[in-house]
């Protein structure tokens, strides 16, 4: 079974963001904050997944896949530091980075590639008549 490269990073990302947001239980000063912290986690990790899989889709250079999720998923942290404090800046940041590294190293490697575009069916028939209507004049 191969997924393409968003639903890959849909996957990856939503089980990093998940484990990223119970790894907050090992912080006590997140106790009255775990709730969010596991929600916008888990949701930092579905979004980051998804953009960084539609960006693999798009460009097939690993290194790049990988700098874009560490940007993306850098990004999507400052959102939990906005509601967590400055103070676990590094807290939150660091396990983004992460994150997004492992996502965009999942979906540039083994993320299927997109298909093929099938080539047009092609109608002899009708394409010879509109080139002889054509040929002759007539527009109708």
């Amino acid at each position: 079974m191969s997924l393409t490269k968003p639903m890959l990073g849909l996957a990856v990302g939503g089980t990093l963001g998940l484990l990223d947001g119970l790894s907050g239980f090992l912080e006590p000063s997140l106790a009255p904050l775990m709730g969010s912290v596991i929600t916008f986690s888990l949701l930092k990790g579905l979004a980051s997944g998804v953009s960084i899989g539609y960006f693999s889709k798009r460009v097939h250079l690993m290194p790049l896949g990988i700098l874009v999720g560490v940007v993306i998923a850098s990004a999507l942290s400052m959102l939990l530091i906005l509601k967590a404090g400055i103070t676990l800046f590094w807290d939150l940041v660091l396990p983004g980075m992460l994150l997004g590294v492992i996502v965009g190293f999942a979906t540039q490697r083994f993320g299927r590639p997109p298909a093929e575009v099938p080539p047009q069916i092609r109608f002899p028939l009708v394409q010879e008549s509109c080139r002889t209507k054509i040929l002759r004049g007539d527009t109708r």
